[in-house]
């Protein structure tokens, strides 16, 4: 059914340092909401390495000198990895070494889930609960929420397009990104350039 039997080991994949994210700028709350919106028609155009890093830090980044992030979750177990699937692999961001950690070599963009622009649309967050560290997974999908309406926010400031999806085939797509069984995927969320 996916492109999962294809998947290859990330041996092949360096990790992706990111550049410092950008912290001040962007359209004032208030109006990041009133254009706060989904949409599912995406460019192909890429994002750069700054709007990435611009991207995770406000999903889920430090913002805080004793590692607190910019989403909270419940009794700060930030039990939540944002996995990031783009054309030439699958990465996990390590907001503490504000880098992307190989997963899987290859396009898994259209793994993410079931409708066609996931296969085009340059990013595809996928939201993992480390069961590990919270047991609670309903916990875990407010937390992911949480994490979403950031995503969201960011996007609307920068004239970004994003949806969250709940469609994800789930058990494919964990192999595909080598998840331990204690690993659940939550949600998906697509992000780029408006298309058309």
């Amino acid at each position: 059914m996916l492109l999962c039997a294809a998947t290859v080991p990330a041996q092949d994949l360096k990790p992706i340092p990111l550049p410092k994210p950008q912290t001040e700028g962007g359209k004032p709350l208030m109006q990041a909401l009133k254009e706060r919106k989904s949409t599912r028609e995406f460019s192909q155009q890429k994002l750069s390495p700054q709007v990435l890093s611009n991207l995770l830090w406000a999903a889920f980044g430090i913002n805080r000198e004793d590692g607190r992030r910019t989403a909270p979750t419940a009794s700060n177990r930030q039990e939540i990895d944002i996995y990031v699937v783009m054309e030439e692999g699958a990465y996990r961001y390590d907001p503490k070494a504000n880098q992307l950690e190989p997963v899987a070599k290859g396009d898994l963009r259209k793994a993410t889930g079931t409708q066609d622009f996931v296969a085009q649309a340059p990013v595809n967050l996928v939201y993992v609960a480390d069961l590990a560290k919270q047991k609670n997974s309903d916990w875990a999908y407010a937390d992911t929420g949480f994490i979403a309406q950031n995503v969201y926010l960011y996007c609307a400031s920068e004239g970004l397009a994003t949806v969250v999806r709940g469609m994800v085939p789930r058990e494919p797509l964990a192999k595909a990104l080598n998840l331990r069984p204690d690993q659940r995927i939550t949600l998906g969320q697509t992000v780029g350039y408006p298309g058309k």
